[in-house]
């Protein structure tokens, strides 16, 4: 029986430094309707971007991010695929407490060109993005729940990690697929057929694909990603959440289409 998808678009602030994601995520949110065909839920309001750190923009963000984890509770607890345009990476801190509850054999696939594994204690930035994932992961408490464990998680493409990130890492033998030849076939070795669920960061990609915050070199080509996702559709699939993609290249510029990237996911839409 064919499964129910549910589409959300996060109009919220969640640590944002500029003002370009949640545009963003409405363009993209807007585009993984069409092709899942679901009606989307939009949760949150937009509001502007400040400079704050981990704690401060944690407190801003907590309503809108709690009515994302109950909307993704509602989504799982369904039996649904989720997809979602989730603007920026510190989103994950309430959809994965709710994926780790009802998926708890799900392998998450964090794409990103960083390890968001750092603890508020650890992080020298005080950037609540890069907290993303230590949080559902109960490395602390971020009031948004828990559950993930390090063994559920395959790292993809990054290149840009603090010592403790990868300190902790090599101490649980958390896999982490680099960029570079066979990326795809690493990956599907890495995920040994179990269910997975994907985030992507767009700043996983080489710079000047698409718009993000962070440039890092060495990234993934459209046509890495397309492999990979290709390598992923072998395996059941619980959902994608898409963040990090930016409106515009800067404030003020012209709009960004979504929709080379969203080609690149196509084996992933046919899942669907």
């Amino acid at each position: 029986m064919k499964r129910k998808v549910a589409c959300t678009i996060f109009q919220g602030v969640a640590g944002d430094h500029n003002d370009l994601a949640i545009p963003g995520a409405k363009a993209l949110g807007e585009q993984l309707a069409q092709r899942s065909g679901a009606t989307p839920v939009v949760i949150g309001s937009p509001a502007a971007a400040t400079k704050a750190d981990w704690r401060e923009a944690l407190t801003a963000a907590l309503p809108d991010l709690q009515a994302m984890r109950a909307r993704f509770e509602q989504i799982f607890s369904g039996g649904a695929i989720s997809v979602a345009a989730t603007s920026r990476c510190a989103v994950s801190l309430a959809t994965l407490p709710a994926l780790a509850k009802y998926h708890p054999d799900a392998c998450v696939l964090w794409f990103d060109a960083h390890g968001d594994l750092n603890t508020p204690e650890s992080s020298t930035s005080g950037f609540l993005g890069g907290l993303a994932l230590s949080g559902p992961a109960g490395l602390w408490l971020s009031g948004l729940g828990s559950g993930l464990r390090l063994d559920q998680l395959v790292l993809v493409g990054q290149r840009d990690l603090d010592p403790f990130e990868e300190n902790l890492i090599a101490q649980h033998n958390v896999p982490l697929i680099a960029p570079g030849p066979d990326v795809a076939e690493r990956l599907r070795k890495a995920v040994a057929g179990r269910p997975v669920y994907l985030h992507l960061d767009c700043d996983v990609l080489e710079p000047g694909i698409v718009p993000t915050d962070y440039r890092s070199e060495g990234g993934l080509t459209l046509a890495d990603l397309s492999a990979c996702c290709d390598a992923l559709a072998e395996s059941p699939f619980s959902g994608i959440e898409i963040a990090e993609f930016q409106h515009a290249w800067r404030s003020g510029g012209a709009p960004v289409s979504p929709e080379p990237l969203l080609e690149a996911l196509t084996p992933l839409w046919r899942r669907l």
